[in-house]
């Protein structure tokens, strides 16, 4: 049985999809209508910017979820999932791709969302950091004792857990995850603290954008990262893509959810191999690769 996932923000690279665009009639089309949606030429930074212009939130976020659904799309009748996860922003690629919201739509709540948390980090400056070889407990341990925000935003894979927060409360939290002999306490180049409370006001606003859009019932479950477990009504999708602003990816208990389903393949849509890595360290003796066109 097969599950299809979806990368999120740090996947991308300069030229993914170019290919596609000059091989594909329905590739052109839909990063042609993304241009227009977004009143940009998104396509011509994606094929051609570098990799610092693919940095920025805003480009971002859109660049990855267009080259994401655009692979689901192109293989046409050979997309059946049996189940759907998307690690952050990837979430709202794997809803478009199981038929829950338009391309369109999708990209619209992908650009908001991008604008928003740009905007969040601009109001309260917060950074995260990758903490490897530890405990997850003994990080949370940490971040609940440490005087500021500082809280566990992303569990990727066991003795892999980001933290998310204000720049102080992280930096403390590093120091003492050092002190308790964590391997590696890495302050991240990020803009800000995603996945934490400081995203407060674009989680507001985030809110009233999804609500102008139509949500289907999916054509498969969605494992959310909110919950780690698998939904199928579009009022809890909803909710729970707002959750998700701030609160963290639960990737590991997600694989790990839906391994226990029945899922022996893991078929990974969009740019990078980045959550072949995690599958594997999660569940080494389970399938996982790229998707192929």
């Amino acid at each position: 049985m097969k599950a299809y996932v979806f990368p999120g923000q740090g996947s991308q690279y300069p030229g993914m999809g170019k290919d596609l665009y000059s091989s594909s009639k329905l590739a052109k089309e839909l990063f042609l209508t993304a241009d227009e949606i977004l009143g940009f030429n998104i396509s011509e930074i994606i094929f051609n910017g570098t990799k610092e212009d693919l940095k920025e939130t805003q480009i971002t976020q859109p660049a990855i979820y267009i080259y994401s659904v655009i692979l689901s799309k192109i293989i046409g009748e050979k997309f059946k999932p049996k189940f759907v996860a998307g690690h952050s922003l990837g979430e709202l690629s794997a809803l478009t791709a199981i038929k829950t919201i338009s391309y369109e739509d999708g990209l619209k709540l992908v650009s908001k969302r991008a604008f928003e948390m740009q905007n969040a980090c601009e109001k309260i400056p917060g950074t995260m950091a990758a903490i490897l070889g530890i405990e997850d407990k003994i990080v949370e341990q940490v971040c609940d004792e440490i005087n500021g925000e500082v809280v566990t935003a992303n569990y990727n894979c066991p003795g892999q857990i980001v933290i998310s927060g204000e720049i102080k409360a992280v930096q403390t939290a590093c120091e003492k995850l050092k002190q308790l002999n964590a391997k590696r306490a890495l302050i991240l180049p990020v803009g800000g603290a995603f996945h934490s409370p400081l995203m407060k006001s674009a989680k507001n606003e985030f809110a009233k954008e999804i609500e102008l859009i139509k949500f289907n019932e999916p054509i498969c479950p969605i494992y959310q990262n909110y919950t780690a477990s698998p939904v199928l009504n579009p009022n809890d999708i909803k909710k729970n893509l707002i959750q998700q602003i701030t609160s963290p990816v639960k990737w590991t208990q997600t694989i790990k959810n839906i391994s226990s389903d029945g899922v022996n393949e893991f078929i990974e849509v969009g740019p990078g191999k980045v959550l072949q890595g995690l599958i594997k360290k999660i569940l080494p003796n389970k399938k996982s690769y790229s998707l192929e066109i």
